[in-house]
């Protein structure tokens, strides 16, 4: 029989593993989320079209307005002669955007997008007609219309000022377009399906074919490269359904990202991996501010003076300064959380830790890539 003391060993053992089973089910990710498969995707659709029944916000006598209002009235049998003008105060010329999805069929609904490609100033209260879009090899896939709903709009006085909140000129039709034809996907087509890591990495396309084999069996999946995976699926579609559905929910411990610091230049956002380890360097930062002052000063003649006259002088101020940045030791293997905590012990701002991780980059002393944004 176990003794207290082996009992309680026992128990530690148990307690450990459990927590590290627990703590790699909390760090994985299933299949669906790192992984797409091969060649099922969107497909973006574009289009022309007129939005009408605006409220004099339109584009006006806009040539490429007026010439697809005259056309349209032909189509539809009303013939207008060629020296009559229209006025198109109330029509829009608008591009229409929007995404096929994989798998869409005849008869389903698309949210669109429309935006104005003239002068219309609005598009609000518009009512978007009947227009096609059209896929990447010229074919129509689906036809728009319906009410447009803009979240912005604009005011206008006649002085010339305004006020205008968010973009009055782009709209959005939800359900605004049907689905013509399908686009044919290659899910059926072969034995064998194809999983595109989201972000190529040996490690985790390693893992992924692991974690298949040892859930359906040796030889099942195998890795073509850092961003591939070959599975074999079965060849009746229900069944390859079915097979997908599981193999999407499978979980995988992704590989830890490499070392990299991304820095963003406009904004001086500067994010810093886990992994980032600095070699040992000496680092002295300091800025220096130069102000120039410019001041008048008038000077004239005495009270009782014969000569003279009034005159306007100017004097420049000039003041430097230079921050009393110390320099400070960076030891070896120092990592994320030691930069960040001296980094804010010297008071530094953003623009400056970027200068200093630039100068360790050159200097060969930041064990990381560095990529600027």
């Amino acid at each position: 029989m176990l003794k207290n003391r082996d009992l309680r060993i026992v128990f530690v053992i148990g307690i450990l593993f459990y927590l590290g089973t627990y703590s790699g089910f909390i760090h994985a990710d299933r299949i669906k989320d790192i992984s797409q498969i091969q060649g099922v995707r969107n497909n973006p659709l574009i289009g022309y079209g007129l939005v009408v029944g605006l409220d004099g916000t339109g584009d006006g006598n806009a040539p490429h307005t007026v010439q697809s209002l005259r056309s349209m009235l032909s189509r539809l049998g009303v013939n207008i002669p060629q020296g009559v003008s229209l006025q198109s105060k109330n029509v829009a010329a608008v591009s229409i955007h929007t995404d096929l999805q994989a798998f869409s069929k005849p008869g389903q609904t698309l949210d669109i997008t429309v935006s104005s490609i003239g002068n219309a100033r609005s598009l609000r209260g518009g009512s978007l007609l009947m227009a096609p879009l059209k896929g990447v090899d010229g074919k129509v896939y689906a036809i728009a219309q319906g009410n447009v709903i803009v979240s912005g709009f604009g005011v206008e006085g006649n002085d010339g000022s305004k006020v205008t909140v968010n973009v009055p000129s782009v709209g959005r039709i939800p359900n605004g377009a049907i689905v013509e034809q399908s686009v044919e996907t290659p899910f059926g087509g072969k034995r064998e399906i194809v999983l595109n890591l989201r972000r190529p990495d040996f490690s985790t396309s390693n893992h992924v074919a692991q974690a298949i084999n040892n859930m359906i069996g040796p030889g099942s999946a195998y890795s073509i490269d850092a961003g591939s995976i070959n599975v074999q699926a079965p060849e009746d579609l229900g069944q390859r359904v079915a097979f997908i559905s599981m193999l999407e929910n499978l979980e995988v411990q992704p590989a830890e990202p490499p070392a990299r610091v991304v820095i963003n230049s406009r904004t001086g956002t500067v994010i810093i991996g886990q992994h980032v380890r600095v070699m040992p360097a000496a680092v002295s930062h300091g800025n220096l501010t130069v102000t120039i002052t410019e001041s008048e000063n008038v000077s004239q003649p005495g009270a009782f003076a014969r000569a003279g006259r009034t005159a306007v002088t100017k004097q420049s101020d000039i003041n430097v300064t230079q921050d009393n940045y110390r320099m400070f030791k960076i030891k070896e293997g120092v990592t994320l959380d030691d930069i960040v905590r001296g980094v804010n012990e010297v008071g530094m701002a953003p623009g400056d830790l970027v200068a200093i991780l630039e100068a360790l980059k050159e200097a060969g002393a930041l064990r990381a890539e560095l990529i600027v944004i």
